[in-house]
């Protein structure tokens, strides 16, 4: 799991949260059913089972493998629409491709993160580059999406190319995390990724024994998921381990523990904390539309089959 990484994390600014800090209790576990998406690459559905209450500004998020291709399996989706939200794909190994019909595109590799806006409306596809699909490898990433308050959900579609070397990398207060901010504030500190609705996004590598107590807004709400390894979650210890999410409840700390012995597929306890502020507005979700109401979702697919999302660029048919 390289993702973004340094030798000496204490040579990096440090976030903690300040003393007197109320620690968040944890609500819930839950455990990420497996699934297959798209052309038939598994998922993990990390927050399935959770009531939307506590995740609300986000929407769902995959954790697309870990798998390790054989040559020619590496799979991705086909040509799709979205409307409405903004999808943050988050790349820890391999390589994806990005195109859609707005003009934005790129590739990402090992720590790179693409932020698309859908907003009123596109197409877009995500692959496996030609490269990837000949040689096979290990792919292991995460897809989140976001909400988008009313008063933007038609607003112009946009393309954030985050590469890994822009985000911000910062440890605990005794270095024993190493924490990587995709997007929002933390401690002083503020991410690259540009949000309308405000989050906080970050990868967090815990040391096996170590613990990280950081400070969060008390307006967000609070998600932890573990890509690896073991540990525990608030004051209280509460074990949670790979493949599964974490509820937090008030407070403005937020506390992750690493298990003294971890998996020897991974080293550290690898976590990603995730917080945003709730929009509070009825939303409705089906398939690639989320909308206020059934109404708003209807005229989405009629837009669509209609052609006003976009067109497949020529030279991809």
């Amino acid at each position: 799991m390289p993702a973004v990484t340094v030798e000496n994390p204490l040579t990096l600014p440090r976030a903690a949260a300040p003393a007197g800090a109320r620690t968040r209790p944890v609500l819930a576990v839950t455990t990420a059913p497996s699934g297959f998406e798209g052309e038939g690459f598994p998922v993990r559905r990390a927050f399935a089972g959770i009531a939307y209450k506590y995740l609300d500004p986000f929407i769902m998020m995959d954790q697309m493998g870990e798998v390790e291709y054989a040559p020619g399996e590496p799979k991705g989706t086909p040509w799709h629409p979205h409307r409405g939200f903004e999808t943050v794909t988050y790349l820890i190994d391999g390589t994806f491709v990005h195109r859609d019909s707005h003009g934005g595109g790129g590739v990402i590799n090992d720590g790179d993160t693409q932020w698309m806006t859908a907003g009123s409306g596109l197409l877009h596809i995500e692959a496996p580059p030609e490269s990837l699909v000949m040689s096979g490898g290990l792919f292991h990433g995460l897809q989140l999406w976001v909400n988008l308050p009313k008063s933007d959900k038609m607003m112009a579609p946009r393309y954030q190319d985050i590469g890994g070397g822009r985000v911000k990398l910062l440890t605990s207060a005794d270095g024993g995390a190493l924490l990587r901010l995709i997007a929002g504030d933390l401690d002083g500190h503020q991410g690259p990724g540009i949000t309308h609705t405000p989050i906080t996004m970050a990868h967090v590598t815990v040391n096996p024994g170590a613990e990280v107590t950081l400070p969060w807004r008390a307006d967000f709400n609070g998600l932890a998921y573990a890509l690896a390894g073991s540990g525990t979650a608030g004051a209280e210890g509460r074990p949670f381990h790979m493949g599964q999410a974490v509820v937090f409840g008030e407070g403005d700390a937020l506390t992750i523990r690493a298990d003294e012995s971890q998996e020897s597929r991974s080293p550290n306890f690898e976590v990603v904390l995730l917080g945003g502020l709730p929009i509070r507005e009825p939303m409705m979700h089906y398939g690639p539309f989320v909308m206020n109401t059934h109404a708003e979702l209807a005229q989405a697919f009629e837009d669509f089959q209609a052609g006003r999302l976009g067109t497949i660029p020529a030279d991809a048919l």
